[in-house]
C-alpha cells in the first residue's frame, strides 16, 4: 500500500504535543527536532524523515532512556523555507533552551544552520541534507552528519553506469553520453559537480549539464535541450515538484533515453512518484542510502536486525506502508545513533554537556553492518577536510519496479543486475 501522506503528517510533531514521561525518574532531556512538515519539502522526504526520528525517540524512551531519564523532543516546522529554518533553530536554542538540534532535510537550510550552530557552540545533528558543501573545508567541531554526502552520489551513479553500460547497451563508457540536470541550490550543485568530476575521471562524456530553479514553473526549454543533446542517460538531482514537472514535460515533449537516474530527495519518494506516474517510472534508478528493507538482514549485526524489524513494524502501524521511503530509515537510523551512541554516554560520563556530546560523537565506532542502513559510523575529526562527516557512510543504486525498489549496485550486495536500457514499453525509452 502506498504511504498515506496525511497519516505521516498526523504523526509528525506528535512528540512536541506533550507526551507523558511517567516512567521517567529524572528531568527529561530536551532536544530539538527540525524538519519541513509543510511546503514542498514535506512531500519530498522530510515528513518520513521526521517520523523515523520520532520512532527512534519513542523506542529509546521505552527502553528506559538514559537511566530512567526520558528524551523530550521539541519539534519545529521549517516550512520548506531557509529563513524559517533559521528562525526556528534560533527559537529552539534561545527560547526552548535545547543544546542539540536533530533533523534538517534541505542542504540549503543546513549550510546557514551549520554555521550558526557552530558559532553558538550548540550541536547540529544532520540526518539528511547531503550536500558536501555543508561540511567541506569548514572544520566544524559541533556539526555531525551520519548519512552520505553528495560526492558519494556522483561516484555511485558513474561507477554504476561504467560497470553496466557496455554489457547492457554495447556502448563503451567513453562513448556513453550523459545529460546532467539539477536544481541550483547547494544539494543540486553538489551532486551535479560530483557527477561531472566522476564522469571526467572515467572518460564518460557529458553532453549537457544545466541547472534550474526548483520552483521553476516551466522546464520545457530544458527538455528541448536534452532532446538535442541525445544523452544515453539522464541524471537528475531534484525535489518532488520539479521532478514531477520535468517528467510530465519530458513525456509530452518526446524525450527518450536509455536510462534515467535520480539522486535522493524527490526520487527517494517512490510512493509519491507512483501516485503520479504509476508504472511509467518502472526501471528508473535512484542513488541514496539504502532503505533498510532493501538489505539482507543476515548482513547486519543482531542489534541492527532487531532495530530494522522494529522500524518496519512501527512504520507500518503508523502508515500501513510495507515499503518505507529511504528517508524514514535515515530519520530512524541517524537519530538512534545519536541517542544510543552519543547522548547516552554523554549524560552518563559528562553530565550531558555539549562538550561531552561532542567528545562522544567523535568516539563513535560502529562497524559496517552495525546500523539498519548497512554502513558503519566513524566521524571525521576537526582537522579533516570533511570534519563531522561519517567516513563509513555508503550510497547505493536502487531500481524501481512495481512501486518497490531493489539494490542493483554495488554488485556484491545487489539483489540482481539492473534492467538496462529502459524497456521498449517505457514512455521514456529510446526508440
Amino acid at each position: 500500500m502506498l504511504t498515506n501522506r496525511r497519516t505521516l503528517l498526523a504523526g509528525a510533531g506528535a512528540l512536541a504535543a506533550g507526551r507523558a514521561f511517567a516512567q521517567g525518574t529524572g528531568a527529561p532531556i530536551r532536544i530539538g527536532l527540525l524538519h519541513d512538515l509543510s511546503g514542498p519539502f514535506a512531500g519530498a522526504g522530510s515528513v518520513p524523515l521526521s517520523v523515523g526520528a520520532e520512532i527512534a525517540i519513542e523506542l529509546f524512551n521505552e527502553r528506559g532512556g538514559v537511566d530512567g531519564r526520558m528524551v523530550q523532543a521539541v519539534a519545529a516546522d521549517s516550512q520548506s523555507r531557509a529563513e524559517v529554518a533559521i528562525n526556528e533553530a534560533e527559537r529552539l536554542v534561545s527560547q526552548e533552551r535545547v543544546d542539540v538540534i536533530v533533523g534538517v532535510y534541505s542542504s540549503a537550510h543546513a549550510v546557514p544552520l551549520a554555521q550558526r550552530m557552530q558559532a553558538q557552540g550548540k550541536i547540529l545533528w544532520i540526518n539528511s541534507a547531503i550536500a558536501s558543501a555543508v561540511l567541506k573545508g569548514k572544520h566544524f567541531t559541533h556539526v555531525f552528519r551520519p548519512t552520505v554526502h553528495s560526492d558519494q552520489y556522483g561516484e555511485g551513479s558513474i561507477e554504476f553506469l561504467a560497470e553496466h553500460c557496455e554489457r547492457a547497451t554495447r556502448i563503451a563508457p567513453t562513448q556513453f553520453k550523459l545529460g546532467i540536470i539539477y536544481e541550483d541550490g547547494p544539494y543540486g550543485v553538489g551532486v551535479a559537480t560530483a557527477l561531472e568530476e566522476n564522469a571526467r575521471r572515467v572518460g564518460m562524456p557529458v553532453a549537457l549539464k544545466e541547472g534550474y530553479s526548483a520552483t521553476a514553473p516551466d522546464l520545457s526549454t530544458l527538455v528541448t535541450k536534452l532532446r538535442r543533446a541525445r544523452p544515453d542517460a539522464v541524471l537528475q538531482v531534484g525535489y518532488n515538484p520539479d521532478i514531477t514537472l520535468f517528467l510530465r514535460q519530458a513525456k509530452a515533449g518526446g524525450l527518450r533515453t536509455r536510462m534515467l537516474i535520480g539522486h535522493g530527495a524527490g526520487y527517494s519518494q517512490i510512493d509519491r512518484l507512483t501516485e503520479t506516474f504509476g508504472a511509467e517510472i518502472d526501471h528508473f534508478c535512484n542513488v541514496d542510502p539504502a532503505a533498510t528493507q532493501m538489505l539482507d538482514p543476515s548482513r547486519l549485526t543482531p542489534p541492527a536486525r532487531e532495530l530494522q524489524q522494529t522500524l518496519l513494524t512501527r512504520y507500518h502501524a503508523r502508515t500501513q506502508s510495507n515499503d518505507p521511503p529511504t528517508h524514514a530509515s535515515m530519520g530512524f537510523n541517524n537519530t538512534w545513533v545519536f541517542l544510543e551512541h552519543v547522548l547516552k554516554p554523554a549524560v552518563r560520563e559528562g553530565g550531558g554537556s555539549i562538550d561531552a556530546m561532542r567528545r562522544a560523537a567523535l568516539g563513535v565506532d560502529i562497524p559496517v553492518g552495525g546500523t539498519i542502513q548497512g554502513y558503519g559510523v566513524k566521524f571525521n575529526p576537526p582537522e579533516h577536510e570533511m570534519a563531522g562527516q561519517n567516513g563509513r557512510s555508503v550510497a547505493v543504486v536502487m531500481q524501481f519496479e512495481n512501486a518497490r525498489s531493489k539494490v542493483v549496485w554495488p554488485t556484491p550486495i545487489a539483489g540482481g543486475p539492473p534492467v538496462m536500457p529502459l524497456p521498449a514499453g517505457s514512455p521514456f525509452a529510446l526508440r
